[in-house]
């Protein structure tokens, strides 16, 4: 998908859009096993940390089974956009680079499927900027400048913003960073998208709730100022993944709390570590001048290999 201009965004932010009921479907943390085979050379980097959590706990965490089964039921519900928040792979290895390109083509086109980066992607010097051009079409929007990140899916009157928070960390550290310069040009495009009357979607990988993004090792290290953004211009829902938990929590917004939607890995196995692999499926429209937003989530129990309707709420 081509990276549009913010110029064509305002020519057209204001023009009346005929507003459906439109069904959006997150994942995240898909993390593609197996690992493909690693070199000594490989090892000589961060990677002989994520290696070795690879050997004792995620091989047998993460199964291709388990994501295939995911994803084939997520795809009998025919959602409008696939949302994919981040860490496709597990090393950035160029092998696992170049299947996560082969996956994002099975799950759907470039149009359907809207997505982010998570700090695996970005796990050693380089591997981003490996990662962004040979899946980058899934991460690409209209934007403001020349600068990839935030950018802005639309559909109907659903806006998603993608936002990276991928940055290159020491060993045994996964923290992200979204940085001052992709925070002020959030700021801007939410809050036109906000003038324009869009549900506006944001997707992060790493949660920005305090209780979380303070962590110094694991958390966003701005999320203070991510969450003044935030707080500023407002947002309907920010999606994120990065914990491998399902969860609900809330940031503040500027007249009511804005939701914050966490969703487990992908590809976890039901007896794995890990809370097992499941998706949320949202439910947006607009009745009358509100917005609902409803969430299902479906995945695995902790016995068993059958996908279930684990819960039901209204979001929004």
């Amino acid at each position: 998908m081509a990276k549009a201009a913010i110029g064509h965004f305002i020519a057209v932010a204001h023009v009346p859009i005929v507003q459906s009921m439109i069904t959006l479907a997150h994942i995240s943390d898909v993390h593609l096993a197996p690992l493909p085979p690693v070199t000594l050379s490989d090892l000589a980097s961060k990677r002989l940390t994520g290696w070795l959590n690879w050997r004792l706990k995620r091989a047998n965490d993460m199964r291709p089974e388990t994501l295939m089964a995911l994803i084939d039921h997520l795809k009998a519900h025919h959602p409008d956009m696939i949302a994919v928040t981040g860490d496709m792979v597990n090393l950035a290895l160029d092998d696992e680079i170049k299947r996560a390109a082969h996956w994002f083509t099975g799950l759907g086109s470039a149009e359907k499927v809207c997505a982010i980066p998570g700090n695996h992607d970005a796990y050693v010097p380089g591997a981003l900027d490996k990662a962004l051009g040979a899946y980058g079409n899934y991460m690409r929007g209209e934007t403001l400048d020349d600068h990839s990140f935030p950018y802005v899916r639309r559909l109907g009157m659903v806006a998603m913003i993608g936002v990276s928070s991928a940055v290159t960390t020491p060993p045994l550290f996964a923290a992200g960073k979204v940085g001052a310069d992709q925070i002020e040009r959030l700021g801007k495009l939410l809050k036109l998208l906000g003038e324009a009357g869009y549900f506006r979607v944001v997707m992060i990988h790493h949660p920005p709730n305090a209780d979380f993004a303070d962590s110094k090792r694991l958390g966003l290290w701005d999320g203070s100022e991510f969450r003044a953004a935030l707080k500023q211009t407002g947002a309907e829902m920010v999606l994120h993944g990065h914990t491998h938990l399902s969860s609900v929590n809330a940031i503040a917004g500027p007249t009511q709390e804005i939701p914050v939607i966490g969703v487990a890995a992908a590809s976890a196995a039901p007896e794995g570590h890990d809370a097992p692999g499941r998706y949320n499926l949202f439910r947006i429209e607009k009745v009358g001048t509100e917005w609902t937003c409803a969430m299902r989530e479906y995945g695995y129990q902790r016995i068993g290999d059958d996908i279930a309707l684990r819960l039901q709420m209204r979001i929004y």
